[in-house]
């Protein structure tokens, strides 16, 4: 049997079609309010897990800043008595090459007033001679001293170094 368009009614076709959803409504809510309620404890459980993970990567982060920047002050540190050392190494050093460029010149003055003032050829070979072995005993007092100097100059420039690197694996370890 054929139903026509106009045996039923228009307006009574969403009415007949929402009755049965209009009784699900209560249930449908109460459930949902149910499951709701359920999963607020495990969600504010999770807030609480990830608030208190971030806080402990703060935390943690600026402990490691903290350290960070203690160890390059000390590194910087390091660096500036360095460097002060070798400056003043290096002042040292100058000072000493200073000194026997002055003495290697006023025993070369010596030399030649006396050389002037020799008689014979003899007295001028013996005063050559004696000249040379002071000369060369001088030279190697002054290569001694320089090299000694500096030696103590490296070791002072480096030591400053030496200990922070130490002390920064250290406390990397």
């Amino acid at each position: 049997m054929a139903v026509s368009k106009k045996s039923i009614a228009p307006h009574t076709a969403p009415r007949a079609a929402a009755a049965p959803l209009s009784d699900a409504v209560p249930a449908v809510a109460e459930t949902a309010a149910e499951v709701v309620e359920a999963s607020i404890e495990p969600v504010a459980g999770m807030q609480e897990s990830v608030r208190a993970a971030l806080e402990k990567g703060v935390t943690e982060s600026r402990a490691t800043f903290v350290k960070a920047k203690v160890s390059a002050d000390e590194a910087a540190s390091a660096f500036e008595q360095s460097f002060t050392a070798a400056k003043d190494g290096v002042i040292a050093i100058n000072a000493k090459a200073l000194e026997a460029l002055r003495s290697n010149t006023e025993a070369n003055f010596e030399f030649m007033k006396a050389s002037f003032a020799v008689k014979s050829i003899a007295d001028l070979v013996a005063l050559q001679s004696e000249f040379t072995r002071k000369q060369v005993d001088a030279m190697s007092g002054q290569a001694k001293d320089i090299g000694a100097l500096t030696q103590k100059t490296v070791a002072d420039a480096f030591e400053p170094l030496k200990d922070q690197m130490a002390k920064s694996f250290k406390i990397a370890v």
